[in-house]
């Protein structure tokens, strides 16, 4: 008989996307930083011509963090804000370890936030604290940032830590708008963008 387990949603989408981002774009590489390594490296880095050196990589299935509530990752922030973190983001970032994915969304341009390593990720909830500080004196409830959008805007898309519907905000504001019901919903309508679009990458000609 085969597996009958059915994949979270959310899960399933990013499986999806991720294997058409592959598909699409096989060769990826980042700047190389000895002290920013990342499991999802592949090789050995190399210099290109005009000196930079380079890893390549691909995103990397998570081991460990099957279960749906995967805490680790925002056990310290759960603590410090004394409430719990929406299941949907500890899915949505505990699913690769990956660099950035851009993709194409019916609004426009959208940059997919990962985890490149642990470290990563004490950075990330570091970055939420703050957020969350901002949104209280917003008057705003707590979400949780997941992507960029266009690179000179400061606009983000985040999941309400409540419903876990997609939002676009801005920082420091409430939110603008509802963008999608869930973030499965939302990036099972994204289509894979050239690595080269990454706001960190953008004038790169060696991407």
């Amino acid at each position: 008989m085969g597996d009958s387990t059915i994949a979270h949603p959310l899960d399933a989408a990013l499986d999806d996307f991720v294997a058409r981002y592959q598909a699409t774009f096989p060769e990826l590489h980042e700047p190389f930083d000895p002290q920013w390594r990342s499991p999802c490296e592949l090789g050995e880095p190399y210099t290109v011509d005009d000196g930079a050196s380079l890893v390549r990589w691909q995103p990397l299935r998570r081991s460990g963090y099957e279960s749906p509530d995967a805490t680790g990752d925002f056990a310290a922030l759960e603590r410090a804000l004394e409430f719990d973190i929406h299941p949907d983001v500890k899915r949505y970032y505990a699913r690769y370890w990956s660099g950035g994915l851009e993709a194409t969304a019916s609004d426009g341009h959208v940059s997919l936030l990962f985890l490149w390593n642990p470290a990563d990720a004490e950075r990330l909830v570091e970055n939420l604290i703050g957020h969350a500080l901002a949104k209280r004196q917003a008057g705003a409830g707590f979400s949780v940032f997941f992507a960029c959008t266009e690179a000179d805007s400061e606009l983000f898309l985040s999941i309400d830590n409540d419903s876990g519907a997609v939002l676009l905000e801005k920082p420091g504001y409430k939110p603008i708008r509802t963008v999608a019901d869930s973030a499965a919903a939302f990036i099972a309508t994204l289509e894979p963008a050239s690595p080269a679009l990454h706001p960190e990458r953008l004038g790169r000609v060696d991407f």
